[in-house]
């Protein structure tokens, strides 16, 4: 265990006996110090966006594939011209330390370790050259938080460029902070300091709470903005946080290389719809002009499998890997991939779906069902 401020770190390294995904939240609490672990888990309001976002994958069922004839499914694919092994990438997701004492380090060397793309965020406790290095090569995208300090973003879109990030993420949601009761009650300030965020007039971060973070954020974002950030580092731009068909038309038009369905896994607008809802009419309005990537509430196998059917070409998690990263730092984050990977491999031979191309061909039945 490491301590910092008086926060305790996990310093776990170990390889994980995983039974299933939603398994490890109840585990990840026992050693994740509890406004940390409250800030990890925590949604907007009563939650039940975030509640929905799993729920949601029931609206739609896998078609059941007899006499296929394939064995050995393929799960590799090609992102924005990046081969990956595996169509699960890892959510840009703030502040890892709060789960480890190696960070977002460690989870760049788990997902490396399984052939998968990695997302930083502004908010790591870990410098972005630190994280790529990490990677040891393997491809990485960086999500900006826009500030309101066009010079404090071209700060850190220079260091992303020189770390050789292959992408930009640009969030769009979360120009102001959601309403997250976890961190009220527990009073919860960052304990660890944000290397990305010493520089400039947003602070280290450390013994801030969520919204002085978010208070130095721009709040307004438009199409121009996209556009800046894309001439600016010559580098694709994925817009993330985009819940309709005509947020993603917008996107694509101010010259968005990809879009990425989110509902920020439901921290931010509460009562919204389930990420997994959406997905389908913003698919069908994107018509394969630029790739879509998708999170919100996955945890199984086959929550990937109906996102990539339903028109995702990637599909993102961040909190069950967090969960991996406290309880086994780098292997644990690659026990979480493999855990997902095996599952989804099922999934595709039941289905009769040899390759990722077939998968995003597969149908899906819908009925509904009472929750």
């Amino acid at each position: 265990m490491t301590v910092v401020n008086g926060y305790e770190q996990s310093d776990a390294e170990k390889k994980l006996n995983i039974l299933n995904l939603p398994s490890l939240a109840d585990e990840a609490k026992k050693i994740i110090p509890t406004g940390g672990y409250g800030y990890i888990v925590g949604g907007s309001e009563d939650e039940w966006t975030l509640a929905e976002n799993t729920k949601a994958f029931n609206h739609a069922q896998i078609v059941h594939k007899a006499l296929s004839n394939i064995d050995s499914p393929d799960l590799s694919t090609n992102f924005l011209g990046i081969d990956l092994k595996t169509p699960i990438m890892m959510a840009p997701t703030a502040a890892q330390g709060l789960a480890h004492s190696q960070g977002e380090k460690d989870t760049a060397r788990g997902v490396a370790a399984v052939g998968g793309l990695m997302a930083q965020s502004t908010y790591s406790s870990t410098s972005i050259a630190d994280t790529a290095a990490a990677g040891n090569g393997a491809p990485q995208l960086f999500q900006l938080y826009m500030s309101k300090d066009w010079d404090f973003n071209k700060s850190l879109l220079d260091e992303a460029k020189k770390a050789g990030v292959k992408g930009i993420i640009l969030t769009v949601d979360a120009t102001v902070d959601g309403y997250r009761e976890e961190d009220i009650i527990n009073n919860f300030q960052f304990p660890i300091p944000m290397p990305n965020l010493e520089k400039y007039s947003a602070g280290d971060g450390k013994g801030k709470g969520i919204g002085e973070i978010y208070a130095s954020a721009a709040q307004k974002i438009s199409e121009d903005d996209v556009r800046r950030i894309a001439e600016y580092t010559d580098l694709p731009v994925i817009v993330k946080g985009v819940q309709s068909p005509e947020d993603a038309l917008r996107a694509i038009g101010a010259g968005a290389a990809a879009i990425y369905v989110s509902n920020h896994g439901g921290r931010q607008l509460n009562g919204g719809p389930a990420s997994f809802d959406v997905l389908p009419a913003i698919a069908k309005a994107v018509n394969k002009r630029v790739p879509i990537i998708f999170d919100s509430g996955v945890r199984r196998g086959s929550h990937a499998f109906k996102a990539l059917a339903a028109g995702a070409d990637l599909v993102a998690f961040g909190r069950p890997v967090i969960y991996g990263l406290a309880l086994g730092g780098a292997e644990g984050v690659q026990s979480v991939f493999e855990q997902i990977d095996h599952e989804l491999e099922i999934i595709m031979q039941l289905a009769g779906t040899k390759t990722i191309a077939d998968v995003k061909h597969a149908p899906l039945t819908h009925f509904n069902y009472a929750d």
